[in-house]
């Protein structure tokens, strides 16, 4: 249930143009770029301190050109591979149950958590307009340092989660479970062992990025470990709702409004509803998001 690129929305032939003119001046922009090449050919780009690929950086440089924030807007922030699916599902699940009014239909049913919160990078950056206004949820993959200055200098809230460096690779390592992935992967370790690489894995600059920015900014940002979630989901269900402004009324706890949404935001849950067993989020290689993993979060050392 982890995040691929997107496929390309229809656009009318005004906004075609537009888009064609922007994607010539990134182009611009990143020929200046110190570049290396991907296992495969394709290449990467130095910005601000991080390596992108090329579809990436295009989506990464329009939003900080051109995205502008609801005051309300919460973002969910991580790293892939870091229970971005699982936060996603509980924050959406959590500021929308007010909708469901004892009800059992939820968009989680059919919709995966990627389309239920889009990612900036991704839809935004495709159509700034690809989003329900009515859910000021939306999140993304960008480090601290790179996101807009629109959001930064807001009254958005972010919140981000990190995970345990060596978890989230064995996390990688099983969602690619084809061979022909795992040689691939084990071409790019050859050079440096196992534990190393998993140690590194999750770029510590990342996560310190929004670890530093949590005490410039302790009202705006909270920041959340997966490893703590997991022992007290409960606890932490509660605090995404105070955070984000939705709290649980007395009430509500005692019909065990929490529980029925730990629950169904459970992996066993997620994982057995039709659309996330059978449904399509957006198309892609597998090689090219395993790049865009490893080499998105490869900071400059």
């Amino acid at each position: 249930m982890e995040s691929s690129l997107p496929s390309t929305p229809i656009l009318d032939s005004g906004e075609s143009a537009e888009r064609k003119n922007e994607a010539k001046n990134y182009n611009e922009v990143m020929y200046t770029l110190p570049k290396v090449k991907g296992l495969r050919g394709n290449d990467y780009y130095l910005y601000q301190g991080f390596w992108y690929s090329s579809f990436f950086l295009e989506g990464l440089m329009s939003v900080q050109e051109h995205f502008n924030p609801q005051s309300t807007d919460i973002f969910l922030t991580s790293s892939p591979k870091t229970g971005t699916t699982w936060l996603k599902a509980l924050a959406f699940a959590i500021l929308t149950r007010s909708r469901l009014s004892g009800s059992t239909t939820s968009s989680l049913l059919t919709k995966m958590p990627h389309d239920c919160v889009p990612f900036l990078e991704y839809h935004l950056a495709q159509n700034p307009s690809n989003r329900d206004l009515a859910i000021p949820l939306l999140s993304t993959h960008v480090p601290y340092s790179c996101l807009p200055k629109s959001i930064i200098s807001s009254s958005c809230k972010i919140i981000y989660i990190c995970r345990d460096a060596k978890d989230a690779f064995v996390s990688l390592w099983c969602f690619f479970p084809r061979i022909k992935c795992r040689k691939m992967l084990n071409l790019f370790l050859w050079k440096r062992p196992l534990r190393c690489f998993a140690t590194e894995f999750q770029s510590w600059d990342h996560v310190l990025g929004y670890w530093r920015a949590r005490f410039e900014f302790p009202e705006k940002i909270l920041f959340l470990t997966y490893e703590e979630m997991k022992i007290d989901t409960a606890a932490h269900v509660k605090k995404l709702a105070e955070f984000m402004g939705c709290s649980f009324t007395f009430e509500e706890e005692e019909e065990g409004e929490v529980q029925k949404i730990i629950s169904m935001c459970s992996f066993e849950k997620l994982s057995n509803f039709e659309v996330n067993k059978n449904g399509k989020h957006r198309p892609v290689r597998t090689h090219q998001l395993l790049f865009k993993i490893v080499y998105t979060l490869g900071k400059v050392r």
